[in-house]
């Protein structure tokens, strides 16, 4: 498949011509072909977004609110497009791009709902008859960057909020995933978005740090948001400092799966499949460490490790799966090195293994510690530990022992219980009885300590994509003191 960059409304190659791949995680083969972009056309596509500002941003919300409707319709009539593409580059299961599909969907719905909702407030003065007023205004230029692992759900949040605010948005790829992404973007043009109002680069991966530097220093642009690793997610905000450009990041995460003494078992496993091996557990909220009380352990364990070994596996372009392709082989040796470690310091291996390809089968293991690697490490696969702990201070403790703090799950039939664990865990969200792999349009999504600075979603994007400003209206005649 060959794709094609959008800058200005047109449908352009990089200008010297440069172009990259995307093959294929399960057998190599060349799944898109995508224009490599160059710095003169990452900052071609700013300066497109920078002049389209000047009408978008003074576009009345009805407006928006009806072409982010039309988006939204036009991105669910290409989920069979979405699912090919998804299989094709990252080896992604059709349950899951369905999955995608739907929530950006409703993302879209989401914005467009949140244009009459961009709100201020009247603030009493001191001074007699100055009316004062804070104001959220449109910000300017948005640069969003979106990761390969939930590539519609995530380059649709980065963008649909910023749009509804009455922002211009220049979406970089994911080098892995190109082509789904582009079919984003031709959702948002078969809407009728104005040109300019909405640009998509893609660059090969050698040229990441240049391109992204290049547009982030561009004065046009005062909002960035990233959603990827750890690791980058720093990269960009020292850049973003360096600029001076306020930042979104949604990073790698460690969720906890805590399970109280009191835990509703059948449940607690059933949430904890879901949360483990979702998308192979290439979720920044997937469960990655399970802490369970050591009182009901081994029944809990007994259960989650006959429902992990009976997960259908295979490649999802031959028919349904749960477990597809993971996204490249580098996944597989880390997950393979963390089994090795694990096993050489004690742990037990219940179910699965070790891989040669990257059709991953679900795997666990039992008695974790913190002398293993997976204790601590983001395994970004389908390899969970189990921790053994006992009673809720430990619990707590297991959960928080940790760099991250994206999303986190406690079971426990006390609800007022589950509630204070709940409220002891540093995380940015965190679900009692329900599953650690839970995303709604409207809610606040982001985390704390590692995994993250500020919020996607809902009220919590407003104040993202907008700037709040002060403005002043004085009513009557004003007394100096000179």
């Amino acid at each position: 498949m060959n794709i094609s960059m959008l800058i200005n409304g047109e449908q352009v190659q990089a200008r010297n011509g440069a172009v990259f791949e995307r093959r294929s995680p399960l057998d190599g083969s060349v799944a898109t072909v995508a224009p490599a972009a160059s710095v003169e056309d990452a900052v071609a596509a700013v300066h497109a977004a920078a002049q389209a500002f000047k009408t978008w941003s003074r576009t009345g919300p009805g407006e928006r609110r009806a072409l982010l409707l039309s988006a939204s319709h036009a991105l669910e009539a290409k989920a069979d497009a979405f699912a090919a593409a998804m299989a094709a580059e990252t080896g992604a299961s059709a349950i899951w791009a369905g999955f995608n599909v739907h929530l950006a969907a409703s993302m879209l719905l989401e914005a467009a709902s949140l244009t009459t909702q961009i709100s201020g407030e009247i603030i009493p003065s001191d001074v007699p008859g100055s009316l004062s007023m804070a104001v959220r205004q449109p910000a300017g230029v948005v640069l969003g960057i979106a990761p390969w692992n939930a590539p519609v759900i995530l380059a649709v949040r980065a963008i649909a909020t910023a749009l509804a605010c009455g922002n211009t948005v220049i979406l970089k790829g994911s080098e892995v995933c190109p082509a789904t992404h582009g079919l984003i973007i031709e959702a948002l043009q078969e809407a009728g978005l104005p040109k300019g109002v909405v640009n998509f680069v893609t660059n090969a991966p050698t040229d990441a740090a240049v391109v992204v530097e290049a547009m982030i220093a561009q004065p046009a642009v005062r909002r960035v948001n990233f959603t990827g690793s750890t690791h980058v997610g720093k990269l960009i905000a020292a850049t973003c400092a360096k600029y001076l450009k306020p930042v979104v990041l949604e990073l790698g995460g460690k969720a906890p799966f805590v399970v109280l003494d009191d835990a509703d078992v059948d449940a607690a496993v059933n949430a904890a499949v879901f949360g483990a091996f979702a998308n192979s557990g290439q979720i920044c909220m997937s469960t990655e460490r399970i802490v369970v009380d050591e009182s009901i352990a081994d029944a809990f364990v007994a259960k989650l490790s006959e429902r992990a070994a009976a997960l259908p596996l295979g490649d999802p372009r031959k028919g349904p799966v749960v477990l597809g392709s993971v996204v490249d082989m580098s996944t597989v040796k880390r997950c393979n090195d963390l089994i090795d470690d694990a096993i050489a310091k004690g742990a037990k291996l219940l179910t699965g293994g070790k891989a040669s390809n990257t059709l991953m089968q679900a795997t666990l293991l039992d008695h974790v510690t913190p002398s293993m690697r997976i204790y601590y490490e983001e395994a970004f696969g389908p390899v969970k530990g189990i921790v053994r702990v006992k009673g809720v201070e430990e619990a707590v403790a297991c959960a928080n022992d940790n760099e991250y703090g994206l999303a986190a799950a406690v079971f426990g039939r006390d609800l007022a219980r589950a509630m204070d664990v709940a409220s002891r865990i540093e995380s940015g969200i965190c679900h009692v009885n329900g599953p650690t792999v839970h995303d709604e349009a409207q809610m606040p999504f982001g985390g704390v300590k590692g995994s993250g600075i500020g919020r996607f979603g809902g009220k919590a994007g407003i104040d993202a994509f907008t700037e709040i400003r002060w403005l002043t209206v004085q009513t009557t005649d004003r007394h100096y003191p000179f």
